[in-house]
């Protein structure tokens, strides 16, 4: 429980939560996640992409429901701990913190790649600083900030879509090649491109700062899933019609190449600076959910206590904002952690079937029951789908964790 002086002000309304929301999913995800996903299917990615969205809705409905219910910082850590017992919300906490905080390194690391491809790590430590100091300052800056973003984001997307489906080079049969990786492809293609989603709950992981939590959060985190996936959805299809599946699946940077493909090259630069802006949308959300977790494991005594912190005047957890920022300016200071974000998939895989099991114990109802049951097998059967080096490092960090969580209660009860 919070401590008296210790609670977050409550500032965020609908309109800001979901522009949070979609800040943490339409970004740098959709610049990336596109070709290795039509590596991994073929024109299948279409039908991965689906896959993810309905595993998506199911987390995103559980989160919503319990969010509603217990509106506190650290999101499906406390829905595990209420609804599971303290083990579950810790190991739900633990896989946040850890696979979250590896792909904010990765988003810094992203900005430096786009910015100034020289001189990446030092770039991406000045975005890490920059926003960390941007949060510091009170959720209304941070949400001010991230519908710019947004606005940015959303229109060169938009205008991606536009010059590929105007151009002589988009050809609707290129969508009908077929699934090369099979049923195996098409999952981990869902696992890839969940990565891109993996943001809507950070509107929940913050429900200590929204309006009348009861209404709002479960309004808005469906109403940025739909706005992502509808987005998302013509971004693809746009970007195959042109590329094809073999284009796309070797392509480094696919919306550029699309829009140069499509030619446009005078475009490019202007896909780039999106990427990047993206890019800083989900450092800035990512840096928000990781404090509030760290937040709520702190107050309960999973982390040092003194990370539970409350700035007087701010309004903010900031010990535990610049401890955040510290660690991943020092990660993107010395390495290069973009290869983590398979790792940082298979985090917030965990983190949901969490949520999901939660959610299962709200209602013995049947039809109250099914769409965490879907969501439950959705999200273990995509982490397990991704690539065998994350999920083995994925089940090592895990293993990790609960190693620490068993040490802390055998020195409790020494």
């Amino acid at each position: 429980m919070a401590q008296s002086g210790s609670e977050l002000r409550r500032t965020l309304g609908v309109g800001d939560a979901v522009v949070i929301g979609l800040g943490s999913m339409v970004g740098a995800g959709i610049f990336a996640a596109l070709g290795p996903a039509a590596r991994a299917a073929g024109s299948g990615l279409l039908l991965g992409l689906a896959v993810a969205a309905v595993v998506a809705y199911c987390n995103a409905m559980s989160s919503a429901r319990l969010a509603a219910l217990y509106p506190a910082s650290g999101g499906t850590y406390v829905y595990g701990r209420e609804r599971l017992g303290a083990f579950w919300g810790y190991l739900a906490g633990w896989s946040f913190i850890v696979g979250k905080t590896a792909s904010c390194a990765a988003m810094a690391l992203t900005v430096g790649a786009y910015v100034w491809p020289g001189q990446a790590h030092a770039v991406a430590v000045g975005a890490v600083v920059a926003l960390t100091a941007v949060n510091y300052g009170g959720m209304h800056k941070s949400a001010r900030l991230t519908r710019v973003i947004v606005s940015v984001v959303l229109a060169v997307l938009a205008s991606v879509v536009v010059v590929c489906f105007g151009s002589d080079a988009s050809d609707a049969g290129r969508l009908d090649v077929g699934v090369s990786g099979g049923a195996g492809g098409v999952l981990q293609a869902a696992g890839l491109l969940f990565f891109a989603f993996a943001g809507y709950a950070r509107i929940a992981t913050l429900g200590e700062e929204v309006r009348d939590p009861a209404r709002t959060i479960p309004r808005a985190i469906p109403t940025a899933l739909g706005v992502a996936l509808v987005v998302y959805a013509a971004v693809a299809v746009a970007v195959l019609s042109v590329l094809g599946p073999e284009g796309l699946g070797r392509a480094s940077a696919p919306l550029a190449d699309a829009v140069r493909t499509a030619g446009v090259p005078g475009l490019v630069p202007v896909v780039r600076v999106g990427a990047a802006v993206a890019a800083l949308g989900s450092l800035l959300a990512l840096i928000l959910g990781v404090s509030r977790t760290t937040l709520a494991m702190a107050r309960d005594g999973h982390l040092p206590g003194t990370l539970a912190d409350v700035h007087p005047r701010f309004q903010v957890p900031h010990r535990a904002e610049l401890a955040v920022g510290a660690v991943v300016a020092a990660l993107a200071a010395t390495v290069d952690v973009r290869g983590a974000i398979g790792f940082s998939s298979f985090g917030v895989l965990a983190y949901y079937a969490v949520a999901n099991a939660s959610a299962w114990t709200l209602s013995p109802a049947p039809a109250a029951r099914l769409v965490p049951v879907v969501g439950l097998v959705g999200c273990v059967t995509l982490a397990f789908a991704l690539p065998a080096l994350s999920v083995i490092v994925g089940v090592a960090v895990l293993g990790v964790g609960v190693a620490a969580y068993g040490v802390r209660g055998w020195r409790r009860t020494a």
